[in-house]
């Protein structure tokens, strides 16, 4: 069958990976004329079926120390690369410990352009993911968004941004919809890779987490958000064509997060962004109705208040 062939010659990351808009598009680009329908057909005849995202590990851990003015207000666009970078910290279990992963992603095209891996979520780990961004990229005046891990807000972190012209951003606390763009990777690298392989070293899981980044996502992985491009296709099009961009599309703030929309519907403006509103968590997103939240107060007392 050419569309199971397809997909293993994309090292079976896309197989039971994303939507059936994803599967169609890149059967198509292959110069197979089929259905939407027909390629979800075949593919769960095939026994390639959807992955689940996996269970929740803190890796956010503030210590007081001083934090950054959040300069973009859940605003997660830019008009060409190396305007915002968004940054965060997750991790990946093994048989031997977790394996650390600090990534900086640009908001422009998606592209991770810098990542690194630890045994310890030291300040080490970020600095290294900044250092190999600004080797990459070398940017000017850009933002470096991230949440208010105490990596982040660490003095070091600090005097490499001023030293290398980095503006420094940080979200609030315990709410995953400010550093929203960087979360979405990290659901990507969940449900592609991580949900789908079981590491035994750390040393296995390092080169399996190279290998979707620089070998998959970067190059090959297609976002619906432009236009269903790879990162890396994305900037060579913006480069020759700047006036064509559109820019990235990524969740937007949402009122009363995380137990749903509000009876009269989703305020969807950046006027809504920063009202007062009780936070469930930075794994808030995860919880079931009715749940408590970690850093707020119950959810009874919430409804209690609008019953006159």
């Amino acid at each position: 069958m050419r569309i199971v062939q397809i997909f293993h010659r994309l090292r079976n990351y896309l197989v039971g990976a994303g939507g059936q808009g994803r599967r169609h598009v890149e059967v198509e680009r292959q110069g197979i004329r089929v259905g939407r329908k027909r390629v979800a057909r075949l593919m769960s005849e095939a026994g390639l079926a959807g992955v689940s995202r996996r269970k929740f590990v803190t890796t956010t851990v503030k210590d007081g120390g001083r934090q950054a003015p959040d300069l973009v207000d859940r605003n997660f666009t830019a008009d060409r690369p190396n305007l915002l970078w968004v940054a965060d910290i997750t991790y990946v279990p093994t048989w031997t410990g977790f394996l650390y992963l600090a990534v900086v992603l640009d908001a422009c095209s998606r592209r991770i352009v810098g990542w690194s891996m630890a045994t310890t979520l030291a300040t080490q780990l970020v600095l290294d993911a900044l250092n190999m961004a600004l080797a990459m990229r070398r940017p000017k005046g850009v933002i470096h968004h991230s949440d208010q891990g105490s990596q982040y807000t660490s003095i070091e972190f600090g005097h490499r941004c001023r030293e290398a012209g980095v503006r420094p951003s940080m979200g609030s606390v315990g709410d995953a919809y400010d550093n929203a763009m960087c979360e979405s990777f990290f659901a990507t690298l969940e449900c592609e890779l991580l949900e789908r392989r079981r590491f035994k070293t750390q040393a296995e899981a390092r080169i399996a987490v190279f290998e979707f980044i620089e070998g998959f996502y970067n190059p090959r992985r297609r976002h619906s958000s432009i236009g269903y491009l790879s990162p890396i296709d994305y900037e060579r099009r913006h480069a020759a064509n700047p006036d064509a961009h559109q820019p990235a599309v990524v969740l937007a703030a949402v009122k009363d997060k995380p137990f749903g929309r509000p009876a009269n519907g989703a305020v969807l403006d950046r006027r809504c962004a920063r009202r007062p509103h009780h936070r469930a968590g930075r794994d808030g997103r995860m919880a079931l109705p009715g749940a408590e939240p970690k850093n707020g107060s119950k959810l009874e007392d919430k409804m209690s208040d609008q019953i006159p």
